[in-house]
Formats: C-alpha cells, sequence, structure tokens
C-alpha cells in the first residue's frame, strides 16, 4: 500500500462513524466511504498537510448530500422509520461518550436536526473537531459554525435521553427483560419498565410492526406479552451489544426476527426500539468497529 492508502486505511473506522452518525444507516455510510476513497484517490498526497481532516472533511460532504436524499426517502418510508442497528465491538461501550452518542435515543434525536446542523453537531460534540476544520467541511465561516452549533447543542440537549448508567447495570436489565419476555412474566416486566416507557417498532412495510409509539408502562408490557403469547413458533432470545449497549436479539425458531435495542436510565427501561425490517438486519451477523479517533 502507498501513503495515500495506508491513511485511508488508517482512519476507515473514524470515516465510517463519522457517516455512520450523520445518516443512520450503515448501508448508506459504507456508500458514503466509497466516493471518499474516490475522491481521495484522485488527491495529491503531496499537497494534503493533515490527511485525517482532509478526509473527514470528505466524508461529511459526502454524508450532507445522502442525508438530503435520505429525507426524501424516509418521507415514504411506511411506519416508523429507526436507525440501523449494529453489534459494535466491545471497546466501542468502553467509549461512553461514543456509544451515547451512536445510541438509538441519541440517533433520533438527532434525526430532529437539520443536515448542517447535525453535521456541525456531531463534528464538534463528539468527534472535538476546531470550528475552522468544520466550517471547511460544511462551507460555512467560523462564525456561522460557532452559531449553528449553539442552537444544534441546545436543541439536543432539549431532548436528550436521560443519563446513561453503565454497560454492566444496563446488561443486568436487559437480561431481566429477556427473562420475563421468555416466560410471559407480566408483572416481572413491569417492575422493569420505567411508567414513561415508549415502544417503537420498524418492519420497513416488509415485516409486521407496530404502527405508533406505544407509551406508558402497562400499555407496553401488555403489547409485548400479548403479541408472544400470539406467536405460533418458539420465541428465544440473546444477548448482545447494540450501538454499544446490551440489547437483545429475538429469534423464532432459531431464526432471527427482531433487534430489540433498549435504553436505561435509573434501573428501569425508559425505551424500546424493535427494528424487523430485513433490509437493515444485515449488520447483526459480525461486528462493526467505530471510532471518535
Amino acid at each position: 500500500m502507498n501513503e495515500s492508502t495506508d491513511a485511508f486505511v488508517a482512519h476507515r473506522n473514524l470515516l465510517f462513524t463519522v457517516a455512520y452518525e450523520m445518516l443512520g444507516s450503515a448501508a448508506d455510510a459504507e456508500d458514503v466511504l466509497q466516493e471518499t476513497w474516490l475522491r481521495w484517490s484522485g488527491v495529491d498526497f503531496a499537497t494534503v498537510e493533515d490527511p485525517r481532516a482532509y478526509l473527514v472533511r470528505i466524508t461529511t460532504r459526502q454524508s450532507l448530500m445522502r442525508l438530503r436524499t435520505l429525507r426524501r426517502r424516509k418521507e415514504s418510508y411506511v411506519g416508523t422509520w429507526l436507525p440501523e442497528p449494529l453489534v459494535t465491538t466491545a471497546d466501542v461501550a468502553d467509549d461512553v461518550e461514543l456509544a451515547e452518542s451512536v445510541s438509538m435515543a441519541m440517533l433520533l434525536v438527532l434525526e430532529t436536526l437539520t443536515p448542517t446542523e447535525r453535521a456541525v453537531f456531531v463534528l464538534r460534540d463528539v468527534f472535538d473537531l476546531g470550528y475552522e476544520e468544520i466550517a471547511a467541511a460544511v462551507d460555512k465561516t467560523p462564525a456561522a459554525v460557532r452559531q449553528i452549533a449553539h442552537r444544534a447543542r441546545s436543541h439536543v440537549a432539549a431532548r436528550r435521553p436521560r443519563g446513561s448508567v453503565s454497560a454492566a447495570q444496563s446488561r443486568g436489565v436487559v437480561d431481566a427483560f429477556r427473562a420475563a419476555t421468555e416466560t410471559g412474566d407480566l408483572q416481572g416486566l413491569l417492575d422493569l419498565l420505567a411508567p414513561d416507557v415508549v415502544l417503537l417498532g420498524d418492519g420497513g412495510g416488509v415485516k409486521s410492526a407496530i404502527p405508533r409509539p406505544v407509551r406508558g408502562a402497562d400499555k407496553v408490557a401488555r403489547v409485548l406479552i400479548g403479541g408472544l403469547a400470539r406467536l405460533d413458533q418458539t420465541m428465544t432470545t440473546r444477548a448482545v451489544q447494540i450501538n454499544g449497549s446490551p440489547a437483545a436479539l429475538l429469534l423464532l425458531d432459531g431464526e432471527l426476527d427482531t433487534v430489540l435495542a433498549v435504553s436505561v436510565h435509573d434501573g428501569r427501561i425508559t425505551g424500546l426500539y424493535g427494528v424487523r425490517n430485513p433490509a437493515k438486519l444485515s449488520r447483526v451477523d459480525g461486528e462493526t468497529a467505530m471510532s471518535r479517533r
């Protein structure tokens, strides 16, 4: 490999993470990386002072173009749209800030930002890039980027998921949740759910899913237990780490049916995100590496 290729490979996990946080889709993030590589391979490497900054700039610009296309696609999406779940490597959970930034709950908050606000927030608050670097990536002045960052930060703060807990605490709650669902233990499930818990389902019009959010512990518990009781297949669960946090895979007769991401706060489940759309489950077979460096 030459120096240009070495630089791209060295920063690939970072670039994928930037694109995924911008798009919420691993498939689209991979497409962005291909476009980034094509543009990078045409650059005279000798003229590049900072390969990392240059690559992030290309990735951000490509992500912004893709994000606008995705927004149009989401407008015609059948049912609730959820980010594409990723089975992440163990080190993602060790980086608390990274794990929070790629959680299902946070990615849904980022969906409420404009494309430019999302890019600025991700690059500044997650990857700690300087305002001048970000300005070059989003074609704004540093002063404008500061204003956008402030606006985006305020918007996210008002909607940010409640304080995170340790992976060990979350794992204990998720394990208890798996036991309650497998045995149909309604009271055990109610004990684990926060009063204002929200259940979201994404089938993409291909698999059946709840058509709109279900809110409240009693309603969520009864929807889950009732749905499982009607199954004519054997349901089992498997512990897994999705987007840096403990989660569960739901299997029917041994075949993957649903990825269930979980948000936990103060020992209770505050959010359940069930992804059933087969097009979004292709990355569950292997681990995805992510990085902020």
